[in-house]
């Protein structure tokens, strides 16, 4: 029986050949590696991935796509939602259970719903360190704001919390006609490498000082970030003349480390 993509899962199922063979080159999966993919669906990207690896752990919360992929000898079948996944014991557990090449951390694949994917990313962002990267199928537009430089009107608060951790780039543009139901928009995969001598500091003060930042982005930080900081006693070297898109990411981190260190 044909699955009807459910809207509210946000099921748009990759259709395209060609497109499946590059993702998968993109990616590089080898036998044995420890990989995750979320949101499978109807296996496009699935099956391509299981025969180089061997084995493949995938988290489906469509509970007939589930069933489906139950089916496949070589599939190990979470279904669960994916903000609700301690990947770090995923980690474990999967390295406990066979050879693994390359180390014990996960690699993360998947073609992520759309209206959910900056939670998922940030979700992401607390297992880190159990993870060896990230290739993602996303809405292009938010790939472009994950990789955008300062002084671009995409650049904010989702380029920098995820740049502090991760090294990326768009390695695959993917037009709508690749998918069934075509989306309304452009896609694009992201590649996420953790960085391995990240900025270290508090991840949620970072947070709210980016969110402070951004929350008035046409005005200049002294009338948000600089009141935030007058408010908080902070008595920090840094430049509140600027527009929160003019401050590079190393300049954020540094902030966050000194509002740190100088709390009582």
């Amino acid at each position: 029986m044909k699955h009807i993509p459910r809207k509210r899962f946000g099921q748009h199922f990759l259709a395209d050949a060609g497109i499946v063979a590059a993702i998968v080159e993109a990616i590089g999966p080898r036998a044995g590696q420890l990989m995750v993919e979320i949101g499978p669906g109807l296996a496009a990207l699935t099956q391509p991935l299981v025969e180089r690896l061997g084995h493949l752990t995938v988290i489906e919360l469509d509970r007939d796509l589930a069933a489906r992929l139950r089916a496949h000898p070589q599939l190990a079948v979470l279904e669960a939602d994916v903000l609700k996944v301690d990947f770090a014991q995923l980690a474990r557990s999967l390295a406990a259970t066979g050879s693994v090449l390359g180390g014990t951390k996960l690699r993360v694949v998947g073609n992520l719903p759309y209206n959910i994917s900056t939670p998922i990313l940030f979700h992401l962002l607390d297992f880190v360190d159990v993870i060896e990267d990230q290739h993602f199928m996303l809405q292009k537009e938010m790939v472009n704001r994950m990789v955008a430089s300062p002084a671009t009107s995409d650049y904010g608060r989702l380029s920098v919390m995820l740049q502090w951790r991760y090294a990326m780039e768009m390695v695959l543009f993917v037009p709508p006609a690749s998918f069934d139901p075509p989306p309304r928009v452009d896609s694009a995969v992201v590649r996420m490498v953790p960085r391995e001598h990240p900025a270290l500091l508090d991840a949620k003060l970072l947070s709210e000082i980016v969110r402070v930042a951004f929350s008035q982005r046409r005005k200049l930080l002294r009338h948000t970030l600089g009141k935030w900081l007058q408010e908080r006693a902070c008595d920090v070297a840094f430049d509140v003349q600027r527009r929160a898109e003019e401050v590079p990411v190393a300049e954020y981190l540094a902030l966050a480390q000194q509002v740190q260190s100088a709390a009582p």
